[in-house]
């Protein structure tokens, strides 16, 4: 302990100041590691209970829409070339097929209901682009070759 004179007035004050016990830092941090993870964990369970369903729910159409537009582009390019398409008449054929329908599923076929503020335009767009330019061209290139030479 460490003693302080005062002198004001003519007056003696004593005043006892005693040192703060030393504290250990890493445990100290640890502590709040642990308290901060429990926290943590606590509000991940319940963010996940509230947010997994609307994932679930959004990836569930998002695969819907993947496969019937991988449906969509081998179906629409067998069907392109059997009706006599060619050249850039398919291509129109496939852009058709590529933009109009996607809408023309998720709204009129599959009845999605889509909350404004999540979804544009762009995400139904957006499943299944790769697969469907994919099967379409396969399916019509050796649909045109069998054809054609056989």
């Amino acid at each position: 302990m460490i003693f302080i004179i005062n002198n004001i007035n003519n007056t003696i004050m004593v005043k006892k100041v005693k040192r703060q016990k030393r504290t250990n830092i890493k445990k100290e941090r640890q502590k709040r590691i642990k308290e901060k993870k429990k926290q943590l964990q606590k509000q991940d369970l319940l963010t996940d209970k509230k947010t997994s369903k609307g994932i679930d729910l959004r990836l569930e159409k998002e695969t819907k829409i993947y496969w019937i537009r991988a449906i969509t582009g081998a179906v629409s390019g067998l069907i392109g070339i059997l009706i006599g398409l060619k050249g850039w008449w398919i291509l129109l054929w496939m852009m058709c097929f590529w933009w109009i329908t996607p809408f023309f599923v998720s709204f009129i076929i599959l009845r999605y209901e889509y909350d404004k503020e999540e979804w544009n335009w762009k995400n139904i767009i957006k499943p299944g682009v790769g697969i469907f330019f994919f099967l379409f061209m396969i399916i019509s290139t050796i649909t045109f070759t069998l054809i054609r030479y056989f």
